[in-house]
């Protein structure tokens, strides 16, 4: 009898725990969080990692979305591409997350890319990209070519450069970019042979490939550096940087040990971000540009209340290993934080999670005032935002030089300029 009422006693313990973890599962959205954590991209991605459980921690103080507190379920694609993959398929099939997330290089984002397209998933991909792309599993708070690295080019010009060295890590981004960035020079009277890095053919005479690469992780740049030293040689010259992760460190390091500088020939650089910079010689850098859609130093009340937010979470956060001095913010920064807020407005404009009717939501036009201004979202899943052109100060932060307005994201330009 003793031995049945405890059976009893426990089986209804049991329901009643399972029944407080089907609450607790109500209760909760989850939502996943993918991106390198180690390897050569952690240097970038995992601040995106602590600004979005910095923006969950936000928004669910404040109540949740519909109702539900944000879950967030974080993994790490360790900077190895075929690994995204599985994490993402982890993220959509096991942990059934409502949304992700993540991403940094291109690479990263077209191995998951069938993952989501299969499972009707939803990605929200934060960082500068080649564009050519417009999936409707994807949307892009990202940087599209013309808000980043066309402008860049257009200031250069106003400015009276005339010869262009392209410089990238050997991967997707930074190929496609150049070839844009190749056609697009031409179109504005720029002459080949002004342009630095080299070509590559096909059979048929037509260019197929523009630019100097290096694997990600390259740390030798002796020898390319002394071939941009020599480009510049007669004056009027610049390089248009899209090296990504931690080879930006000896890159600029052999650069400024040249004798290379800001004033012989700048670098404009579109994947280095003030976060980056906690890595590099900023002291040595002073005068180099970067063309981003934020940076810490716009002065307004969003961003003086975003920084001021982050940082005093930073200061109380609890997360493993997570790294609270002498913090920045930057712009994929941003546009992560953007992202989960434009997710959140749509699943309330939606009144559901379903990712058909969010994505419906999303290519409605929903305006977010961010940091860096004013974001709206676009009927191709990419962002209308500011953009800026920045110079490095000492303290690795930017003096903004000029603004361009509301720049509607365009991911379509290969061939366009003529």
């Amino acid at each position: 009898m003793i031995k049945s009422i405890t059976r009893t006693l426990g089986l209804s313990a049991l329901a009643l725990g399972t029944a407080a973890g089907a609450l607790r599962a109500e209760d909760t959205v989850k939502v996943g969080v993918l991106h390198s954590l180690s390897g050569t991209m952690a240097i970038s991605e995992t601040s995106l990692r602590d600004v979005l459980l910095f923006t969950f921690d936000e928004i669910n103080a404040k109540g949740g979305v519909l109702g539900k507190k944000i879950e967030p379920v974080v993994v790490d694609g360790a900077s190895n591409w075929p690994l995204f993959a599985e994490k993402a398929k982890q993220l959509l099939e096991q942990d059934k997350v409502a949304v992700t997330f993540g991403c940094w290089t291109s690479v990263s984002r077209k191995s998951v890319l069938p993952v989501y397209e299969k499972n009707n998933g939803l990605l929200f991909y934060p960082v500068q990209y080649e564009g050519e792309e417009e999936s409707q599993n994807v949307f892009y708070t990202a940087e599209a070519v013309n808000q980043q690295a066309t402008p860049a080019v257009d200031y250069l010009l106003e400015q009276g450069y005339k010869k262009f060295y392209l410089l990238g890590t050997d991967y997707v981004y930074p190929q496609t970019t150049n070839l844009v960035l190749l056609e697009y020079l031409l179109s504005k009277g720029v002459p080949l042979e002004n342009i630095g890095g080299g070509y590559r053919k096909d059979d048929s005479g037509k260019i197929i490939s523009a630019g100097k690469y290096t694997p990600f992780g390259h740390t030798d740049y002796q020898q390319i550096v002394a071939e941009i030293k020599q480009f510049a040689a007669g004056g009027g010259a610049a390089v248009v940087s899209t090296l990504n992760g931690d080879t930006n460190v000896p890159f600029f390091k052999e650069y400024a040990a040249s004798g290379l500088s800001a004033e012989t020939c700048p670098v404009v650089s579109f994947s280095i971000s003030e976060d980056e910079f906690r890595g590099l010689p900023a002291d040595q850098l002073v005068g180099q540009l970067g063309c981003w859609t934020y940076f810490q130093s716009i002065k307004s009340p969003a961003n003086k209340k975003f920084v001021k937010d982050f940082e005093s979470w930073l200061k109380k956060s609890d997360v493993p290993g997570i790294v609270k001095e002498g913090r920045v913010t930057c712009s994929p920064m941003v546009l992560s934080y953007n992202g989960v807020y434009l997710w959140k407005a749509a699943v309330e404009k939606a009144g559901t999670f379903d990712v058909d009717a969010v994505r419906e939501a999303l290519k409605s036009g929903i305006s977010f005032d961010g940091p860096g201004g004013t974001v709206t979202t676009q009927p191709n899943m990419h962002l209308t935002k500011n953009v800026f052109i920045g110079e490095t100060k000492a303290d690795g932060q930017f003096k903004i030089l000029k603004e361009f307005k509301d720049v509607y994201g365009e991911p379509w330009l290969k061939g366009k300029f003529k």
